[in-house]
């Protein structure tokens, strides 16, 4: 299955007062990254969340950000700096009798006595929207990973019946490398010998079969039609691929590599350049599939 890596989605869900919204993006990564924003009053949802993004992601960095807005008359608290107010309470009663101050207090002047209080969360609740928010959330990023990774597989498929027709070429190719030899043996002895010297006709044949055997890509020809057609098969498969494919790419890399080091040929090596750069195309799309 080709799958994109990259994608953004979000989410949100209203019960009553309460209002959850979840945003996820993801990005490049070898392995599964998570980086999840969660208002310290909720962090004991970390670890629910963290399982269902495992369960749908198996690779990628995922940033997911989580908002809880709860409107309920129980949702702010607070309570009085016992400590802090008994004293400057004290300190008001020395100065109101020093001064014989007989006004009441103005309220402003107990700034900072009071200060806000965790009010308790009915984390059952919450969770259970908090977890469907979540999980819409990633279908739906998994949603456009996914027709992201239908295009790029279009690509690769594409790429692939262009390298495989390059294989085909190179295969009908090597079939006259033994007459192209003889030709360039004979062109070299001439020249060398400006026609002085007889050639023989015998050693000649003798001496292009053996650069021809010395050139022979047969077996590479074998490897790199199994690597494209394995290429294939693993795109189609219900499966993570981005690994796979990118092994079979250092695979073909590989194969297309010994036969232009093998073919001193000039049509030979004009079709692998080709190649390795088709090649190099799909590498670059390969790091994004999951």
């Amino acid at each position: 299955m080709t799958k994109s890596m990259t994608a953004f989605s979000s989410a949100e869900k209203t019960e009553g007062n309460l209002t959850v919204h979840v945003e996820i993006r993801s990005y490049n990564n070898r392995y599964l990254d998570m980086m999840l924003r969660i208002p310290p009053p909720f962090l004991s949802l970390e670890e629910g969340i963290k399982r269902q993004v495992t369960e749908k992601v198996t690779r990628g960095r995922i940033e997911l950000r989580l908002q809880i807005k709860d409107e309920s008359d129980n949702a702010w608290g607070f309570e009085i700096d016992r400590p802090k107010a008994m004293a400057y309470h004290r300190a008001l009663v020395q100065m109101r009798e020093m001064f014989h101050i007989k006004e009441a207090i103005p309220l402003n002047m107990l700034s900072g006595m009071i200060k806000p209080a965790e009010a308790e969360k009915d984390m059952e609740a919450h969770g259970s929207m908090v977890a469907d928010c979540v999980n819409t959330a990633l279908d739906d990023l998994n949603e456009m990973r996914q027709k992201e990774g239908d295009f790029i597989a279009r690509d690769f498929a594409q790429r692939l019946d262009g390298i495989e027709r390059a294989v085909h070429q190179l295969e009908r190719d090597a079939q006259g490398l033994l007459s192209h030899y003889q030709e360039r043996l004979k062109e070299r002895i001439t020249a060398l010998t400006q026609g002085i010297v007889e050639t023989d006709p015998g050693r000649i044949a003798q001496e292009a079969a053996f650069l021809a055997d010395r050139s022979d890509i047969s077996e590479e020809i074998v490897r790199a039609k199994s690597h494209i057609q394995q290429f294939r098969t693993v795109m189609d498969s219900q499966e993570p691929s981005g690994r796979k494919l990118n092994f079979l790419l250092q695979e073909m890399n590989r194969e297309f590599n010994t036969m232009g080091s093998k073919a001193g040929n000039a049509t030979f090596s004009h079709t692998i350049v080709n190649v390795k750069s088709e090649l190099e195309k799909i590498r670059e799309q390969v790091q994004n599939v999951e």
